[in-house]
């Protein structure tokens, strides 16, 4: 019997350590589907000239994902039901910072306010801000996610050694 609370004491701290790695994972995907968009966005705007909406339905389904349902909320906005704000539009977005939401938001609220010339410059501005926050996320990650993976594993036998 005590082997086996050891045992799942082990797999909860393991567990836990997965779960803080897993933020700093989100954030990486969350990035790079970001820049994704920005690019198909840059592209499609500069050359089919497709309604915004039009754009984001066609998103393939890996990137909405990532964006963690700021597609979605960004289409109620432009459908004329919600007023776009930082709540409404990152309720389902826990990953980002302060700043990073404000960044994001920024992108968002500037996207179908100019000419297509305009935007495309716009979004390629954004763009070189996400890659910045992309490589600053893939290095916490490579930093911090698998030392939160290796300490949960740390603690795990800890406790089995402490209660041996």
């Amino acid at each position: 019997m005590k082997w086996i609370v050891l045992a799942v004491m082990f797999c909860l701290s393991v567990m836990v350590g997965i779960m803080f790695s897993a933020k700093y994972k989100k954030r990486e995907l969350f990035y790079s589907a970001l820049i994704m968009f920005a690019q198909k966005l840059d592209v499609e705007i500069s050359f089919s000239r497709e309604r915004l909406k039009n754009l984001i339905n066609n998103m393939d389904e890996k990137t909405k994902k990532n964006l963690f349902g700021l597609d979605k909320n960004f289409l109620t906005y432009l459908d004329g039901k919600e007023e776009l704000s930082m709540e409404k539009l990152f309720k389902n977005c826990p990953v980002l910072k302060n700043d990073e939401k404000e960044t994001v938001f920024l992108f968002f609220k500037s996207l179908g306010r100019s000419d297509a010339l305009g935007q495309s410059k716009e979004i390629q501005n954004f763009i070189k801000r996400f890659d910045e926050n992309l490589s600053k996320c893939a290095s916490e990650n490579k930093k911090y996610g698998s030392l939160c993976f290796k300490l949960g594993i740390i603690v795990g036998l800890f406790m089995i050694v402490v209660f041996i």
